[in-house]
């Protein structure tokens, strides 16, 4: 692969932004760029449209997103700005520059009512305003540029960043007794694995088709069970009550069943895709170590 293929990517501060500059070092035969809101926001459309320019860039990885769930039940204009507007306009800028981007989606587009692991395919139904936030920035990316890649993933969690896990540890160390939800399905999702997968596709130069995929850890489990996961691999005392989610209202509806059919993301690029408690494992190690 030529040094002189750019990538951007934005939100680069994020957890999965941290991830994609930690697997850059794996991936050196490309001419990475870094940005956060800071440096580079996604609402500034022209400015990304420069530099892009400026800097050859090829490929474009949107990090950037608006995250914060049931927020976003009274900020929905925001979560529409950031999470619908403004990677139409990427796309936009893509198809103008004739650059490939790379999007990320969510298990929230669905409403949790299959009884089988959700195909791309499957019909949409958002719960939530973040989940109507993320199908809308799906269509608009696609429409503006049909060579888009978005990638829906799930429950994903990072050394970096605010996430479950880390919040489970956090929380495991200042109290005896956690209650957590029992009737939630999905699959947790390192964000590792996730920015590893798309270098590991951009580097085998292949064509990337537009259209949407799954990525998710294999294994399913619940919120319950992945606390107890994470107990375990930590070795903290704390006990673990399962409840269920009637007796822990949020502002945002949830999905009672989220699991992601990854087949197709694995079939097309020849990925492996680890389980999901052994990605937990080396994640936790990771975020213990002395």
């Amino acid at each position: 692969m030529s040094i002189e293929t750019g990538i951007l990517v934005l939100g680069a501060n994020g957890q999965l932004g941290m991830e994609f500059r930690d697997a850059s070092l794996q991936h050196s035969g490309f001419d990475w760029h870094f940005h956060s809101r800071s440096t580079l926001p996604i609402e500034d459309i022209t400015g990304i449209s420069a530099y892009c320019r400026q800097h050859q860039i090829s490929y474009l990885i949107n990090c950037a997103a608006y995250t914060a769930v049931d927020k976003a039940e009274q900020e929905k204009e925001q979560a529409m700005l950031i999470n619908a507007e403004m990677p139409g306009k990427l796309a936009g800028i893509c198809r103008e520059q004739g650059m490939q981007l790379v999007h990320f989606s969510t298990d929230y587009v669905f409403d949790g009512s299959a009884g089988h692991p959700y195909k791309e395919s499957d019909p949409t139904h958002p719960i939530n305003a973040y989940g109507e936030s993320k199908h809308k920035g799906e269509e608009l990316a696609l429409n503006h540029d049909p060579k888009t890649m978005i990638i829906r993933t799930s429950w994903l969690y990072s050394r970096y960043g605010q996430n479950f896990v880390k919040t489970m540890l956090r929380l495991m160390q200042e109290k005896d007794e956690l209650r957590i939800v029992s009737d939630q399905q999905g699959s947790p999702t390192h964000a590792a694995d996730l920015a590893h997968a798309v270098c590991r596709i951009i580097s085998k130069n292949m064509e990337l088709t537009g259209g949407i995929y799954h990525f998710a850890n294999k294994g399913i489990t619940t919120w319950y069970h992945f606390a107890e996961a994470i107990r375990q691999e930590a070795g903290y005392a704390c006990r673990i009550t399962p409840i269920p989610s009637s007796d822990y209202p949020t502002p945002a509806k949830r999905p009672h069943y989220s699991v992601l059919d990854t087949q197709k993301i694995r079939d097309q690029f020849r990925l492996e895709i680890p389980y999901w408690k052994d990605s937990l494992t080396a994640c936790i190690k990771m975020i213990l170590k002395p």
